[in-house]
């Protein structure tokens, strides 16, 4: 077993889990370390394989990990350790078979794979608020879904009308073999006046970007929520919004106005 240690600033990382996706990888770690800086190790049977990964990220300096024969894959599930976020969740990979606290709702999602993996401040964000909106009868889009956490947490709660987009087909993987309804594409392939909540992890730019489709297919009254940015990046139409931060990372929940769009 080997490993290759990629550094990289936690604003990249999204970004560099992405790629990795497709390397072949038997598993995927990351390590925050202070200052905005983190370590990405991926995890191969044989140096061989780790080659082309070493090629393609060779600018990045990594470094070939050796680790014998240690069963990595049992390390990794022993290592991980499921996160209470919020009030309500209980985030845990499927392995665990440890009891859910009371009180909480788990939420099974595969760790490490994909972005969103429910260790960014961001996703931690975007759960905690959603937690008061939430309801059955309620109807959600997640813009920028990755591996589906938010739309797992939606599910494991009944919420009737679930669905969500990205514009990489390979961010979603991981939300299609969940059985979420995912589809490649973006805010403009969806319905207008159709979701009660619009939930988007994504960076400032495409938020500025997407604000008036955002708002088009939101309800009149709807709440919509904006991740993924730093405290200090907000987007230029969040100034009316609440501003929630956690660790340097920013979100903001807005109520869209009744004669914000006209179709």
């Amino acid at each position: 077993m080997v490993s290759v240690a990629i550094p990289c600033h936690i604003d990249e990382k999204d970004e560099l889990l992405a790629e990795l996706l497709d390397s072949g990888t038997g598993g995927i770690q990351e390590k925050e370390e202070l200052g905005g800086d983190c370590i990405i190790e991926v995890f191969f049977d044989t140096a061989e394989q780790a080659q082309p990964v070493m090629e393609q990220f060779a600018a990045r300096q990594p470094l070939l990990i050796e680790h014998g024969n240690q069963d990595y894959v049992a390390q990794f599930q022993e290592f991980w350790e499921p996160l209470a976020i919020g009030e309500r969740w209980w985030l845990a990979a499927p392995w665990d078979a440890g009891e859910t606290p009371a009180g909480r709702v788990r939420i099974d999602y595969q760790v490490g794979m994909a972005c969103g993996t429910g260790a960014h401040p961001c996703t931690q964000l975007c759960l905690e608020l959603l937690e008061p909106h939430l309801a059955p009868e309620k109807a959600v889009l997640d813009v920028g879904a990755g591996s589906g956490i938010l739309l797992l947490a939606c599910r494991a709660v009944g919420v009737s009308r679930i669905a969500g987009c990205d514009i990489e087909a390979d961010n979603m993987a991981i939300a299609a073999e969940a059985g979420l309804p995912v589809y490649v594409g973006s805010t403009n392939a969806a319905r207008s006046e159709a979701f009660d909540i619009v939930v988007a992890n994504i960076s400032s730019e495409v938020a500025e970007l997407l604000w008036d489709d955002l708002q088009r297919v939101a309800k009149p009254g709807a709440t919509i929520i904006l991740s993924g940015f730093r405290s200090d990046e907000l987007p230029a139409q969040c100034t009316l919004g609440t501003v929630t931060t956690k660790e340097g990372w920013a979100a903001v929940t807005l109520s869209r106005p009744p004669s914000s769009y006209r179709s």
